[in-house]
């Protein structure tokens, strides 16, 4: 097992766990916030495959590592969007928890 695939395996398992959560979230209401966090963290993962494929030379035709090629703009976009859509969705939903949270002191003193 080379280093890299051994980098990409080990990225792999914080980010199906990130996929899980956002999925779970997801299932227990279906909100904007929790799409977006699916979307978010299903790109991550994509991210991590195009470097377990990189490692294990598969696809060879998408140019894995090589600039201006499909895998190069495929694990960009992904980047792209994994690191947009996961942090906003997260954020949407803390507001949104925040807001459903009963304000301490509601006047009973």
């Amino acid at each position: 097992m080379t280093v890299p695939l051994l980098k990409a395996m080990m990225a792999l398992v914080p980010a199906s766990m990130l996929l899980f959560s956002a999925i779970l979230l997801f299932v227990r209401g279906r909100t904007a916030s929790a799409s977006l966090q699916v979307a978010g963290a299903a790109s991550l993962v994509v991210i991590v495959l195009c470097h377990v494929f990189e490692a294990l030379d598969l696809f060879p035709w998408m140019g894995w590592g090589l600039e201006h090629s499909v895998g190069h703009y495929l694990d960009l976009s992904s980047a792209l969007f994994g690191l947009t859509l996961f942090p906003v969705g997260y954020l949407l939903h803390a507001v949104a928890e925040h807001g459903k949270q009963s304000p301490m002191g509601d006047g009973d003193a």
